[in-house]
């Protein structure tokens, strides 16, 4: 039997999720499950965990970050994106 990373099956493409399709509810759980992941340095000063959850939100609304699903392990995760990279969901690679 061949270990995962030597699996040659075509893996999935990771799909956008906008985050104006999902519930209030839904959105913040995605978003404090990547801040308690993520762990980020946040410089010089100590940032609450609800200040990190609304920087966030505020960067999926500006477009600035996008919420990315994997199907073949079925995780969300957040990434950043530069203006003009983010893909509408559903649109082909």
């Amino acid at each position: 039997m061949s270990e995962w990373w030597q699996d040659d099956r075509e893996r999935p493409s990771p799909v956008a999720v906008p985050h104006t399709e999902l519930s209030a509810e839904a959105l913040r759980g995605v978003v404090e499950s990547f801040v308690l992941r993520e762990g980020t340095d946040y410089g010089e000063r100590d940032v609450s965990h609800e200040q990190k959850v609304a920087q966030v939100i505020r960067q999926l609304e500006r477009g600035e970050a996008q919420i990315m699903f994997d199907p073949l392990d079925s995780s969300v995760t957040i990434v950043s994106v530069t203006p003009g990279d983010l893909r509408k969901s559903g649109e082909k690679q």
